[in-house]
């Protein structure tokens, strides 16, 4: 029995599992709460667990990248888990989540296709990968400038699949023929489990004492205007 959790981007979800089987969700859609919510939806899910008689083997995390201060919350509260429980931690690429919940959407994935997840970075830029249908990866995590150049040299001979909150950027400025967009895919903790199973059964652990998670960019703090009284 897994417990999962995602905390990358606006929206907070936790998912019990056991094996594939999704046991229990909940999320919330509706913004940066994740310091509110998490506890109370992490004890929703263990409470949950405890009426069916099993027992958390192991805590996976939304590792990043993504949102900074979501994270860090995710994180900090798998950790304290793991040591309350005595159960590894097991940590999970947010892109490979968001690219896990968009295969579900295609129903004929062509040769020369691609999936690219995007994570919204703030202002032009996103965070993204390219995967192939089958997992492997084609292009390295990275924080890229949207503009109408962007992939150009990949869309050359690949039909792409963008999605993710990221992908609305790019909708205006790419306009390749070979640009596919799926609307509505978002990073949940329900689509963490195949992932979490896989890591799970090969033991593929991270050190919960020294995880941190991978943010990708520095945090940068805005600084706060002045009043004049």
């Amino acid at each position: 029995m897994l417990l999962n959790i995602e905390t990358s981007t606006s929206i907070c979800s936790v998912a019990l599992s056991e094996g594939e089987k999704l046991l229990f969700s909940v999320e919330d859609t509706q913004g940066q709460n994740h310091a509110a919510l998490l506890s109370v939806f992490v004890e929703k899910a263990l409470e949950f667990g405890k009426q069916t008689g099993g027992k958390i083997d192991a805590i996976a995390a939304s590792a990043g990248p993504g949102s900074y201060t979501g994270l860090r919350i995710g994180v900090s509260t798998a950790k304290g888990l793991c040591f309350g429980f005595d159960v590894p931690l097991i940590a999970i690429d947010t892109l490979q989540v968001i690219n896990a919940a968009a295969k579900r959407k295609i129903d004929v994935f062509e040769k020369n296709a691609l999936l690219c997840p995007m994570i919204d970075a703030r202002r032009a830029e996103v965070f993204c990968a390219l995967y192939r249908n089958d997992g492997t990866v084609f292009g390295e995590i990275r924080a890229e400038i949207i503009t109408e150049n962007s992939f150009a040299d990949i869309l050359e001979n690949n039909i792409i699949y963008f999605f993710g909150n990221g992908s609305n950027k790019c909708v205006p400025l790419l306009q390749h023929h070979n640009c596919r967009f799926i609307d509505n895919v978002f990073p949940l903790a329900e689509n963490m489990i195949t992932l979490a199973n896989e890591k799970f059964q090969q033991k593929q652990f991270a050190d919960a004492a020294y995880f941190e998670p991978f943010y990708l960019k520095e945090f940068q703090a805005t600084k706060a205007k002045k009043i004049l009284l």
